[in-house]
């Protein structure tokens, strides 16, 4: 019997016991499913922290017994609420009317966001330096007791999670080691999404900059292919320079000779029948002899101009008549734009101001200037006849004018215009609207630099799209190379 009493005496102590260790066993299993439930979530949202902030709010609130529960995120000297779990909707409300909250405020998520440490509150109404306005602000969510955990990165808090109770009293050391937990697994979700964003920035630059290196690669095995179309142009010049000069030498000559035929037959008798008729063809002959030499002279013009645009170098800087070169220019890009569309036909207007007589310039150079401009407004007018077809008179303008101690050319077309977004960059080298293979975006810029940096001058635009383009380039008449040069 006494044995019996003893085991009935131990009997609810043990129950009591066994009791305490199951809830305690019980709370840490689901302590444990709601991390474990924390870590898949930023498993599965690896951009968005949004969703891990809900369920940390709502998981706080569930296993501290809160009236609510929120978390906060700071930006810049501002705290703003991220997720917010309350009892009612009236709480719901009340919570979110008080974010953003500058972190001097005197609220106590402001506070831990600005000290980066723990701070609770056993009882609002009671505590001692509890400001008057959080007092009213406790009544009116209808809470006691409060404890805000922050959310640490390198020291730092980037955020706080909190916990607010209907009842007074202080949280246990285990509940504040549950928020602590939140808020390490809070940071672990922050940090996934900023280095997701950077790895995803990073890789969108080195996707472009694989683009441009390839784009330039293109580019530059295209100047190559330039380059050595330059050799190429040389060569041929030099070659059609010799019979050329042989055809416009013995063209001249054979003028000559029929001067002396003429000459020759005054003195003999010939019938007059037969003497009219030998003086007709010789006049014809002469005409046409006239016709050869003319051409070939302007032949002799272009292949001139080929042999300077095909040189690497700046060449010689002298005087030459600017008028003279712009015209040449002009024939030489058309040649070139017909070489390339037979079926081009455009309408030009020239208009040389003779005041502009002779400047100080490296001829070769602007030669390129005025070959790049004016082959591009072929281009544009090219393009806009495509688009319109019949009913469209392409045009292209070329005029020069005095200004005193500088000049100017304007070479104007009415192809397809220039976009703005485009006319910003037109002089980026590199830069072409051209498809692959027609364009090496080199050309303008080319030009910008010879006009600009070699020549002291300005080169403007001015352009509708749809409409026109318009060159403006003006040089000094004197920029002073020589003198830099010596």
């Amino acid at each position: 019997m006494t044995k019996d009493r003893c085991t009935d005496k131990g009997a609810r102590p043990c129950i009591v016991e066994n009791a305490r260790l199951r809830r305690e066993l019980a709370m840490a299993l689901e302590r444990q499913a709601a991390t474990s439930e924390i870590l898949n979530v930023i498993a599965r949202s690896p951009t968005d922290v949004q969703p891990v902030f809900g369920v940390i709010s709502g998981s706080a609130q569930r296993l501290l017994g809160g009236k609510s529960a929120l978390v906060t995120r700071v930006v810049g000297d501002m705290l703003h609420l991220a997720a917010c779990t309350a009892g009612s909707p009236d709480g719901d409300e009340q919570i979110r009317a008080s974010f953003p909250a500058a972190l001097t405020a005197s609220g106590i998520h402001s506070r831990v966001a600005a000290t980066s440490t723990i701070a609770f509150r056993s009882d609002v109404e009671t505590d001692l330096g509890v400001p008057q306005a959080v007092r009213d602000m406790a009544r009116a969510r209808g809470y006691h007791s409060i404890v805000v955990v922050p959310m640490l990165r390198e020291g730092r808090a980037i955020g706080t999670i909190g916990v607010s109770r209907a009842e007074p009293g202080a949280f246990d050391e285990s509940q504040v080691e549950l928020l602590k937990t939140f808020a390490d697994q809070a940071v672990i979700a922050v940090e996934n999404v900023r280095l997701f964003e950077e790895v995803q920035v990073r890789t969108t630059q080195l996707s472009k900059s694989l683009d441009d290196l390839r784009a330039a690669q293109d580019r530059l095995v295209q100047t190559e292919k330039l380059t050595s179309l330059g050799q190429l142009t040389a060569g041929i010049a030099h070659e059609i320079k010799n019979p050329l000069n042989f055809v416009n030498n013995f063209a001249s000559l054979s003028a000559e000779l029929t001067d002396e035929l003429s000459e020759t037959l005054t003195g003999l008798a010939v019938p007059d029948t037969a003497r009219e008729e030998i003086e007709e063809l010789s006049g014809m002959l002469k005409d046409n002899l006239g016709k050869i030499v003319q051409h070939g002279k302007r032949a002799d013009s272009i292949v001139k101009n080929m042999l300077l645009h095909s040189r690497g170098g700046g060449g010689e800087h002298r005087r030459i008549a600017l008028n003279a070169l712009v015209d040449e220019s002009l024939a030489l890009a058309y040649h070139g734009a017909r070489a390339e569309r037979p079926q081009l036909s455009v309408g030009f207007e020239r208009n040389y101001d003779p005041a502009v007589g002779s400047i100080e310039i490296f001829p070769q150079e602007i030669t390129r200037v005025l070959l790049n401009v004016i082959s591009n407004g072929f281009y544009a007018v090219a393009e806009r006849l495509g688009e319109c077809g019949t009913g469209y008179d392409p045009r292209l303008s070329i005029r020069t004018r005095s200004l005193g101690e500088s000049v100017e050319i304007r070479i104007r077309d009415n192809g397809v215009g220039i976009p703005s977004g485009v006319k910003e960059k037109m002089f980026d080298p590199f830069f072409t609207t051209k498809p692959p293979g027609e364009g090496t975006g080199l050309g303008l810029s080319m030009s910008h630099d010879i006009v600009v940096k070699q020549h002291g001058g300005r080169i403007d635009v001015e352009t509708e799209p749809g409409a026109f383009t318009e060159f403006i380039v003006t040089l000094p008449r004197d920029n002073g190379v020589r003198r830099n040069q010596s």
